[in-house]
């Protein structure tokens, strides 16, 4: 075997030769590995895993970006043995002169086509590894809001609250409620709820921005369409979440929820932002202040985050609140995701259920972002170098 820089440059730009075997097998890849400025943005991730692997002791930065691309670099290493097998074959077929190796030559192509089969299979790997959601354990902050359509966003807000209920069951997830206020014609004006599990922060995060419906009022005796929108907040809980918040800055007011209830509703100001969060979910007001107090946290931080400008973000990840992300058409039967990688499913109501569907669709536009993330990062390292 060739040392690794010298085998790397030779094989893995090196690969017109079974061209049109290698492109008889291709999947329906969501971008082009053989592209040459893909394949020398591998070839750098190679060299890269080299270095950071010969290190004698490496930073805590060093050790993330090492154990983040070993994946892909296992892959890329499979497929360098896969080419270096089928040059092999190749050079081997052109050196039988004679007829009586026909044979052999007829064996070693069949070979070849099993060498480029198993190629399909570790591209669909890479394609997975580069593309696939990376879910993570964790906790959001999700806030729902009745707004334009008056009681129809009221009642397509208690819709979506209820969806994501169902949805935190399917996925196994914990939901702690902060506060629901409800309109006196039972939908909601505005909930707060905690949702924490394996891939909440991902997938969770994919609802933030306005969701419009589209449907007949129950009341409308003339049939006319009302088109409301119920916008939808999702702040990051950190794992480790600590908020320099003085008690001097905070105004704790403890209230009934209603006529029968003892006093243990909770209304939390932070006063130098304004920001104020209630919670009367619990019996206990030392669990609704500890909840509020919570959110409240959460809420300072995430405001503090948004201050930071981040520049050059994917379009998906720089949703604004206003931004119409998803349209719930009741009349026509169907949800229609307008961010890239969406799409649109049939049968409302069976999305409303808050299950598969909602997951998948959220897969997809997870999916897109990576692509565009990779993408964009292929493009900046081209811009930087002369392929």
């Amino acid at each position: 075997m060739l040392p690794l820089r010298i085998s790397l440059g030779r094989q893995i730009l090196k690969v017109k030769s079974f061209v049109s075997l290698r492109r008889y097998y291709s999947p329906q890849n969501d971008f082009n590995l053989s592209d040459v400025a893909v394949q020398a943005y591998f070839k750098k991730l190679l060299f890269e895993h080299e270095e950071l692997y010969t290190k004698m002791k490496r930073t805590p930065e060093e050790s993330k970006r090492f154990f983040e691309i070993k994946p892909i670099v296992n892959v890329l290493q499979h497929r360098i043995t896969l080419y270096e097998n089928i040059e092999s074959l190749q050079d081997f077929v052109s050196k039988q002169k004679s007829k009586d190796d026909e044979d052999m030559k007829k064996m070693i192509k069949e070979e070849a086509q099993i060498y480029m089969k198993r190629m399909t299979d570790v591209d669909r790997e890479l394609q997975s590894i580069l593309l696939e959601p990376q879910l993570t354990e964790g906790a959001v902050l999700v806030e729902l809001k009745a707004g334009e359509g008056g009681h129809e966003a009221m009642l397509f807000a208690r819709d979506l609250y209820e969806m994501y209920e169902r949805y935190a069951k399917y996925k196994d997830w914990d939901i702690r409620m902060v506060s629901v206020e409800k309109s006196d014609i039972g939908g909601i004006l505005k909930a707060l709820m905690f949702i924490e599990g394996v891939g909440a922060p991902e997938l969770m995060r994919i609802e933030a921005g306005a969701h419009r419906v589209q449907r007949i009022p129950t009341t409308e005796r003339g049939g006319l369409i009302n088109t409301s929108t119920v916008l939808v907040s999702v702040f990051s809980k950190p794992s480790n979440m600590v908020a320099d918040i003085s008690k001097r800055d905070l105004a704790i007011e403890y209230k009934s929820c209603d006529k029968t209830a003892a006093r243990n509703g909770v209304r939390v100001v932070h006063t130098p932002t304004g920001i104020v969060v209630e919670c009367s979910e619990k019996r206990s007001k030392t669990k609704n202040k500890d909840i509020a107090i919570e959110a409240l946290k959460t809420l300072l931080l995430n405001k503090e985050q948004q201050e930071l400008k981040i520049e050059g973000r994917p379009k998906m990840n720089a949703v604004e609140i206003n931004d119409t992300i998803r349209t719930y058409n009741f009349p026509q039967d169907q949800v229609t995701e307008h961010r890239e990688g969406g799409g649109t499913i049939h049968r409302l109501q069976a999305f409303m259920e808050g299950d598969y569907k909602l997951e998948q669709m959220q897969q997809n536009l997870l999916r897109e972002y990576k692509r565009q993330a990779f993408l964009e990062e292929i493009s900046k390292f081209s811009e930087k170098t002369v392929l």
